[in-house]
């Protein structure tokens, strides 16, 4: 039997944690339905948040607290006496189509241990079989290490194809305003979406600089090569990258990056006048390089994800966010995910279904199959 752990964390009530939370909510009410069409025999969400009961499955209460994924995961698996697992956080997964689920189900009875990410470095969600054998491993406090844990405690890992639908965290505001616009999700999120009226000012500016071969767009953040890779063959204009931070959260080195040295020496003004005297537009993941005393409240990270700067007390993240507002090219910042799977989705409202890609890259000649 496959059993699927959907978990839920706490979240505050500032304005973007409130919007976050109940999107997270309805992509896994979402996700559950999808999983029991998928053949998953049992659903097990772990919260403490009252708004989750009602959902397709068993609501738990957590046993750890604080709250310690790896913990809660062993608990889990020792008391229900799981073998096949598949593992999500609440804001992952929700745009996997039923045969990818299927598959990773089938996954699950694998011989001998093994485990599926969608991310072996930042692990969102996973199916593992031989689930048991996590109960020796040493697991983290966040998801994020999975991947690193379960290989170092003898676990055959594999990663699941980099696109769209396996690369998608739901994770911060950023990724609200990228869901509404290209009208994404299943019937609760995308309900809960058009009850938010979500509207990025900067977005309109930064999908037509997408869509032109005149302009240059700068990607700033924890950016994988082939997500990058896969990103610039699905727009028209030239794209340059500052990729640092990868692994922060999975494994931390306390390292700085050359992004945040140049605003600690500069100033965000400064920054981000450089940014917009080089480029067309930006899409920055402002984690790694606003981080470097310490992250600040998730309530201020949130806000200035939704430009909503008088809503910040860390006075470095407040004067960055005033300083994309002014901008006078379109900027969108975010966390990872608007780096990894929000690239996907944003070449994807860019084009709003059109097939124009097709005229602006030509496929490479295979010479093999070429005939004479």
């Amino acid at each position: 039997m496959t059993v699927a752990v959907i978990m839920h964390p706490p979240f505050g009530e500032s304005p973007g944690e409130r919007l976050v939370r109940e999107a997270r909510i309805a992509a896994a009410f979402d996700l559950a339905v999808v999983l029991r069409r998928a053949g998953v025999e049992e659903v097990l969400v772990v919260s403490r948040d009252e708004k989750m009961a009602g959902i397709p499955g068993e609501l738990l209460a957590p046993a750890t607290d604080p709250f310690h994924c790896g913990d809660e995961l062993k608990s889990i698996v020792a008391r229900f006496g799981i073998e096949r697992l598949l593992y999500f956080g609440s804001g992952n997964g929700m745009l996997l189509s039923e045969a990818e689920l299927a598959r990773m189900i089938e996954f699950t009875a694998r011989p001998t241990p093994s485990a599926l990410f969608n991310n072996f470095y930042s692990c969102d969600f996973a199916a593992i079989s031989h689930a048991s054998a996590i109960l020796a491993a040493a697991l983290p406090r966040i998801d994020n290490g999975l991947g690193f844990a379960l290989a170092d405690a003898g676990f055959s890992c594999f990663s699941l194809p980099r696109r769209l639908s396996t690369q998608f965290d739901l994770d911060t505001p950023a990724e609200l305003f990228l869901l509404a616009a290209a009208a994404r999700g299943g019937d609760r999120l995308r309900t809960a979406l058009a009850r938010f009226g979500l509207h990025h000012p900067k977005l309109p500016g930064l999908e037509e600089a997408l869509t032109s071969r005149k302009a240059h767009v700068c990607l700033i953040g924890r950016i994988n090569p082939r997500v990058w890779a896969d990103f610039e063959r699905g727009v028209a204009c030239r794209t340059s990258a500052i990729s640092e931070g990868r692994g922060m959260r999975a494994y931390p080195d306390g390292r700085g990056t050359i992004a945040g040295e140049i605003i600690r020496r500069d100033g965000p003004a400064a920054f981000v006048a450089r940014i917009s005297a080089d480029y067309d537009g930006a899409i920055i993941d402002t984690r790694p390089f606003l981080s470097s005393g310490g992250l600040p409240s998730r309530a201020d990270r949130f806000a200035s994800d939704l430009l909503r700067p008088e809503l910040i007390a860390d006075q470095g993240w407040a004067e960055f966010t005033r300083a994309v507002i002014d901008a006078p090219i379109p900027i969108v910042i975010g966390g990872h995910s608007l780096v990894s799977g929000g690239l996907y989705l944003l070449s994807e409202i860019a084009w709003k279904g059109g097939d124009l890609p097709r005229r602006l890259h030509p496929e490479t000649i295979d010479w093999e199959k070429e005939t004479p």
